[in-house]
């Protein structure tokens, strides 16, 4: 269920509506200022790390929008938009049920499906752009989309329609998004995959890479030894992952880093997928976990 939790380190976060009954989680960065002390530093180096230091905490800042998995806007989204913001970036995840009138609590424990289609779903991240692009604490050239499970096509939706998305970033999911959604795409792709994953195969990962390379889109994919669907997600221990967890997360920031620090040319195109899986996979053998 939705909260509107304001307890997240370094992040001012809660609900808000964002035009047309369409209510969203977003999260702001909210670092202590930098002390007196070192506003006021003794070398040129010492001030030139101080002023990015200071900018970092400041902001403007770049911002993700963000898809909420399958059962809609529960507590594992709202803390990955605050763990963005812990990070030095904005983050907006709109509630897609904003406007459905089926049974949200049962949608909240994955009992039945989110019944919406493609274009109101592309809507709901449309209106979370364009939110962020209103914030005056949003770097409008810095802006990112991400989606978790069932919403990782999503990034590629609002991208396809939207160039002002500059990565986007598939976390098991987004295998299978349309040929022609994938060659209107205009930003690098990241995706990160689970060997032990029962709902995306590893060679449906490969087909997706192959898309991406058949339309020159740059990517870097990496799928991770035994991992199984949803190892992100710290709300369920059955398949949470603590360590690979903590670095496919680090891996997310990096590549967004990257990413706003131009190592991405336009002109050139980049692929790149690491994989560790067993001789013997077979994925008809992965299965569920709680």
């Amino acid at each position: 269920m939705v909260t509107n939790s304001t307890s997240f380190i370094q992040a001012k976060a809660g609900m808000t509506d964002i035009g047309n009954g369409t209510q969203a989680f977003v999260a702001i960065p909210d670092f202590p200022l930098p002390t007196l002390e070192m506003q006021l530093p003794k070398s040129r180096d010492a001030f030139l790390a101080r002023k990015d230091l200071f900018e970092r905490k400041t902001g403007p800042f770049g911002a993700v929008i963000l898809g909420h998995e399958r059962y809609g806007l529960v507590q594992h989204t709202l803390d990955l938009a605050a763990k963005f913001a812990s990070y030095g970036y904005v983050a907006i995840a709109p509630d897609m049920a904003s406007h459905w009138d089926g049974d949200k609590a049962a949608l909240n424990r994955g009992e039945i499906p989110l019944t919406i289609g493609q274009d109101e779903i592309t809507q709901y991240m449309e209106e979370g752009l364009d939110h962020l692009l209103k914030m005056p604490e949003v770097d409008q050239s810095r802006i990112v989309a991400m989606g978790v499970c069932a919403s990782g096509s999503y990034p590629l939706w609002l991208n396809a329609m939207r160039s002002e998305v500059k990565a986007n970033i598939c976390v098991y999911g987004g295998q299978g998004t349309a040929p022609d959604i994938i060659q209107r795409i205009t930003a690098p792709v990241l995706g990160i995959w689970g060997e032990a994953d029962f709902v995306c195969s590893v060679d449906a990962v490969r087909s997706f890479r192959l898309l991406l390379e058949d339309n020159l889109k740059s990517y870097e994919f990496v799928l991770y030894r035994d991992m199984p669907h949803g190892w992100l997600n710290d709300t369920m221990p059955g398949r949470y992952r603590p360590r690979q967890s903590d670095q496919a997360w680090l891996r997310v920031i990096d590549f967004i880093d990257r990413v706003f620090a131009d190592d991405f040319d336009p002109e050139r195109i980049t692929w790149e997928f690491k994989s560790n899986i067993s001789r013997s996979y077979n994925y008809e053998t992965n299965v569920r976990w709680e």
